[in-house]
């Protein structure tokens, strides 16, 4: 894969990471030769592109490899809707990445889905990671999502808006200034919401762009049940830290539930925060990944 023409989003390095069926793009920042700090997944319809404002400024201190999922961003793994378990694919998509980059990171972080894919993973692969550190993960309890219904969740809010979303624009600009204030980027900086777009959206067939993650795809992630991650917790030897949003938070399980409190897992509630927590305090995110790296 070449990434000869692809938006600038330095200080950040592209890489291609080869795993079974195709690549799996990303951004490493920092030192080339310091050991692995931090590996951090994005949230749903995202791309690791997304935060690198966020990180950008810890390049002098820690080295981060922020990674595109399946179905996201510039990665070329195959992404077929409804087949399979979506969520388990991403832990495992996780575990094989890092088995292709062959170290082990003090710390996995993700924000929404990708906080739920770092659970899955090391619920899985004990030794994935030292540390967790999630940002308002998805965490649905099996009691929280039965009362979904069989069909419930692909009739959610969330699921019904992804499949009307527009998926084509004439140019970045164009996306950027019909994104700008409104919906879900309402409260993001304007230099997160350029740096989505920049591998937010492809070259489209006939000219324009799209969206790199499909709004088919996005929609599948938002209507299929998350596994029981709270259960799985235990299972987990890293340190768990998990900052939740005051509002609207998609950590839908109680701090004292007793998979949580076996495990010792910390959370916190950030005051004022919306599930777009990294975007609003990115002071915050610096400074959770720089304590949990030392």
């Amino acid at each position: 894969m070449t990434f000869a023409s692809l938006p600038d989003l330095s200080p950040a390095r592209r890489r291609a990471l080869v795993l079974q069926g195709g690549d799996m793009a990303a951004l490493e920042f920092g030192p080339a030769d310091r050991p692995l700090d931090v590996v951090f997944l994005h949230a749903n319809g995202f791309n690791a592109g997304t935060y690198r404002s966020i990180f950008a400024p810890l390049g002098d201190q820690l080295r981060i490899l922020a990674v595109d999922q399946r179905g996201h961003g510039r990665t070329t793994l195959p992404a077929q809707p409804f087949v399979g378990n979506v969520w388990r694919q991403y832990g495992d998509d996780l575990l094989a990445l890092l088995d292709a980059v062959g170290e082990t990171p003090t710390v996995l972080a993700g924000h929404s889905m990708g906080g739920t894919a770092c659970l899955l993973a090391s619920a899985k692969c004990a030794d994935a990671a030292k540390r967790l550190v999630l940002f308002d993960p998805v965490i649905i309890t099996p009691e929280r999502a039965a009362l979904f219904g069989e069909d419930g969740m692909r009739n959610s809010p969330l699921a019904v808006g992804a499949l009307k979303r527009r998926a084509t624009f004439a140019d970045r600009q164009a996306a950027f200034d019909g994104y700008r204030g409104r919906g879900a980027f309402k409260t993001w900086p304007e230099e997160s919401l350029r740096d989505y777009l920049a591998d937010g959206l492809v070259e489209a067939e006939g000219g324009g762009m799209r969206l790199a993650c499909a709004p088919t795809w996005e929609s599948a992630n938002f209507s299929t049940p998350s596994p029981d991650a709270v259960g799985g917790i235990p299972d987990i030897r890293a340190n768990i830290r998990i900052l939740k949003a005051e509002i609207g938070s998609t950590a839908q399980f109680e701090i004292h539930e007793p998979a949580v409190l076996a495990a010792g897992a910390e959370i916190e509630v950030v005051p004022g925060t919306s599930h777009f927590l990294p975007m609003e305090r990115p002071d915050l995110v610096r400074a959770e990944l720089l304590k949990a790296a030392r």
